[in-house]
């Protein structure tokens, strides 16, 4: 790749759930005049803000459809089949087209991704994108040089061109399963670049300064009986450095439950509420119920809060999609346990955060819950209404303090400053250090 000599690049994201929006929001003060999201801030037509809204109402029905009585589970595996990913093993060319590569195709030529083209073509600069459309439609039309970030730890062989040995777009992967995934379907092995998710800065800090005072104090709250210190201070002493092991005492565990962006699974939150009730009124634990940018999610976990009526239940909503990541980021600080869906939000294990997972939604989901247990970061929730019991039994057993120290080794957290660095000198450095990655 021939050497780049620009710190700025156009940043373009999709409103397809918050894990494409989320992906670019650390790499906003590189963003050539802002985050761009196609169908809204791009100068699309009319006529292809009605073509994006329509895949964003294809989306969210997918996202909801689970939930309905009788009809949800046939509605949802005849939408589920759409975006099916199929299974690894055993190893082979699948470089091969299929319908949904076609279809991507036809809707670029019927004029999807032409009010991002319009824009970007005003000033030469790379184009990063965390959607697979606009990175196939500036490839289509000869755009150098073209990202795009990938969101999950598998992907549909819709991400990829049509002819990708042909294809001059260059792929950020958040872990290796992800990358051997893009090579069965034909992208060459120098178009892939193992970056790692772009996790926010200010979490990770210069030199993982952030993230490891943050882990340090996270591991004494997930191991109140001292079963993960006894085994693994000194390996945790050497990695984040003897002064952030020091426990502070001044906060209580939180766990953080998140929906995603279609407000799916909100019931869940409310059950873990009632099951933690005593916990939350005897000031042992704290729990943030995440809303993101939905009013009605917001309402009813409000509804929640008010009926349990503590302190230590916190809400946190944004009228904004930037308000909202910036609410959310803040909370991750003091975030012990991060219970939702294994979405984007899996690479977050990067950061120490273990994870809770709920019931997935979709092919991407599962590969994903499956990558979180193969790096042994995440674990399927038990029953939501006896958290009281399975929860405090896997604390008391050292079980999630394990599971953040884990993550934290073999999740990678560098992606925001390894995708800034392909910007700004075309190549990246690898180590296999896990606190170079």
């Amino acid at each position: 790749m021939a050497k780049k000599t620009t710190n700025k690049a156009w940043v373009v994201s999709a409103d397809m759930g918050y894990g494409h929006q989320r992906a670019v929001f650390p790499l906003k003060d590189i963003a050539e005049d802002g985050l761009i999201t196609v169908g809204k801030n791009d100068n699309s037509t009319e006529k292809e803000k009605k073509q994006w809204t329509r895949l964003l109402h294809v989306y969210e029905s997918f996202s909801r459809a689970r939930g309905i009585p009788v009809i949800g589970k046939p509605i949802f595996a005849m939408l589920d089949a759409l975006l099916h990913i199929p299974s690894f093993y055993p190893i082979r060319n699948m470089s091969h087209s299929t319908y949904q590569v076609d279809m991507l195709e036809n809707n670029i030529k019927n004029g999807l991704c032409t009010g991002m083209m319009e824009r970007i073509s005003a000033k030469p600069l790379p184009l990063v994108t965390s959607f697979y459309a606009p990175a196939v439609a500036a490839d289509m039309k000869g755009y150098e040089p073209t990202y795009c970030i990938v969101c999950d730890a598998d992907i549909n062989r819709v991400w990829v061109a049509k002819q990708p040995w042909e294809s001059r777009i260059t792929y950020f992967a958040p872990c290796g399963k992800a990358a051997q995934r893009l090579k069965t379907y034909g992208v060459p092995e120098e178009r892939i670049l193992l970056t790692g998710f772009p996790l926010p800065v200010d979490l990770t800090g210069p030199k993982l300064s952030v993230l490891k005072k943050d882990l340090g104090q996270r591991l004494h709250y997930l191991d109140p009986r001292q079963r993960f210190w006894t085994m693994h201070s000194r390996n945790v002493e050497h990695f984040l450095g003897t002064k952030n092991c020091v426990p502070m005492n001044d906060r209580k565990l939180t766990i953080t439950y998140a929906v995603g962006g279609a407000g799916a699974q909100k019931e869940i939150g409310a059950r873990i509420v009632r099951s933690l009730r005593h916990k939350l009124h005897g000031n042992e634990v704290r729990i943030n119920l995440v809303a993101g940018i939905r009013p009605e999610v917001r309402d009813y976990f409000l509804s929640v809060r008010s009926e349990f009526r503590s302190e230590n239940i916190n809400v946190i909503f944004g009228e904004t999609l930037h308000e909202y990541f910036q609410k959310f980021n803040a909370a991750m600080h003091t975030t012990d346990i991060l219970w939702t869906k294994p979405s984007e939000l899996s690479f977050y294990a990067g950061l120490g955060i273990p994870l809770i997972m709920t019931p997935t939604i979709g092919s991407q989901e599962r590969f994903n819950r499956q990558w979180l247990f193969e790096i042994h970061a995440g674990m399927k929730q038990e029953n939501p209404d006896f958290t009281d019991q399975w929860l405090y039994d896997l604390l008391d057993n050292g079980t999630i303090a394990d599971m953040a120290w884990s993550g934290f080794l073999k999740a990678r957290k560098l992606g925001t400053e390894k995708i800034q660095e392909v910007l700004s000198t075309g190549t990246m450095v690898r180590s296999n250090s896990p606190l170079e990655r």
